[in-house]
């Protein structure tokens, strides 16, 4: 690994400064950076630690606030999340392992931009927004808008993100289900998250198949209060994206997991207890 300076910042401006430099990347729980930068994918000459920012709290007053540099092992033994959000706390248990959960962070997992990512498709079906703060000010993004491609976000160089807010669930469920073609805490061949109240509000994001969080509107359209008939709403939604052969499996075998796993995640987020 190529030598590097790190940088720690002691407040969110004094980081946005730093960052604002070509070589420069922001070091959050590093899991996936250090191992890019071990590989020489990224060579950067300068890391900026996020760690004395204080962005590790997770609060809820209606909607749920989680600091960007909350590990996701926090976030999955949070009492709060796992009351009002249990899908998120059901979600990261086969998310990696434990030891990965312990060091990885939210923003960081955001960040990442990798399409096998478990949080970004089921924080995105969950209408979550993502808060971020860079040398031209604030600004507030649904999380599906932080994706432009494979490993591609839209952060500009000196942005961070500082902070994702979920709104309330209310009438409705939230199922996640991965499949993953080794371990159950695998890379996945495809996710995919249902969010709905199963009336007239329903939002389904397919990820690991395609190269970001996808929105699956045409297969949305199908599903009405007196029509939810998985197979049908599958079908239409093969017909609107493009999916992707990877390591973890062919196009044609995610196509055939997507038309298995719709419908069994709708089943579960039908049956799933508030």
């Amino acid at each position: 690994m190529a030598p590097f300076e790190l940088a720690q910042p002691g407040d969110l401006q004094e980081a946005i400064a730093l960052l604002d430099a070509e070589d420069t990347r922001a070091l959050s729980g590093g899991t996936a950076l250090m191992l890019m930068m071990k590989a020489g994918v990224l060579r950067p000459r300068r890391l900026v630690s996020l760690r004395r920012l204080g962005l590790e709290r997770i609060e809820a007053n209606g909607v749920l606030q989680i600091g960007a540099m909350t590990t996701l092992g926090a976030l999955e033994r949070s009492s709060i999340v796992k009351k009002a959000w249990p899908v998120i706390t059901r979600a990261l248990r086969t998310l990696s392992n434990v030891r990965v959960r312990n060091v990885a962070t939210v923003g960081g997992a955001l960040a990442h931009a990798d399409p096998h990512m478990d949080l970004p498709p089921l924080l995105a079906a969950l209408g979550a927004r993502v808060r971020i703060n860079g040398k031209n000010g604030e600004r507030t993004v649904a999380v599906e808008e932080l994706y432009a491609g494979y490993l591609e976000n839209t952060l500009k160089r000196s942005e961070i993100i500082t902070r994702v807010e979920i709104p309330p669930l209310g009438k409705r469920r939230a199922a996640y289900l991965k499949c993953t073609t080794r371990s159950a805490d695998d890379w996945p061949a495809l996710g995919i998250a249902v969010v709905s109240d199963f009336q007239e509000d329903i939002r389904i994001f397919l990820s690991a198949a395609t190269d970001k969080p996808t929105r699956l509107t045409a297969a949305e359209a199908v599903l009405t209060k007196s029509n939810f008939d998985a197979r049908q709403a599958a079908e239409a939604a093969l017909s609107q994206v493009h999916i992707e052969s990877d390591l973890h499996g062919s196009a044609d075998y995610k196509k055939q997991l997507l038309r298995v796993y719709l419908g069994r995640a709708i089943h579960e987020a039908r049956s799933a207890v508030h």
